[in-house]
């Protein structure tokens, strides 16, 4: 399955690149597994995910959330600011 991914703020910076179109192994099916297997792909996220939210088609998505062909997948690190 193809997903777009989206990267924001730090995570962009750490991955060098706005967004990029990922196929998924078989056994990445929820957005849970995502993160899982995130950092394999972009080593420069490894320890990182924890913190980071995963918004699927708009919306922040759960960790069970299942993935489809197609979705677009935001990672939203914690942001600061006044």
């Amino acid at each position: 399955m193809r997903v777009t991914v989206l990267y924001f703020a730090v995570v962009r910076d750490l991955v060098g690149c706005e967004k990029e179109l990922l196929e998924l192994p078989t056994d990445v099916k929820t957005t849970g597994d995502l993160a899982a297997w995130l950092p394999a792909v972009r080593p420069e996220l490894a320890g990182r995910m924890g913190s980071v939210r995963i918004a699927r088609n708009e919306a922040f998505a759960t960790a069970d959330e299942a993935l489809a062909e197609g979705d677009v997948l935001a990672l939203i690190p914690p942001v600061a600011g006044g």
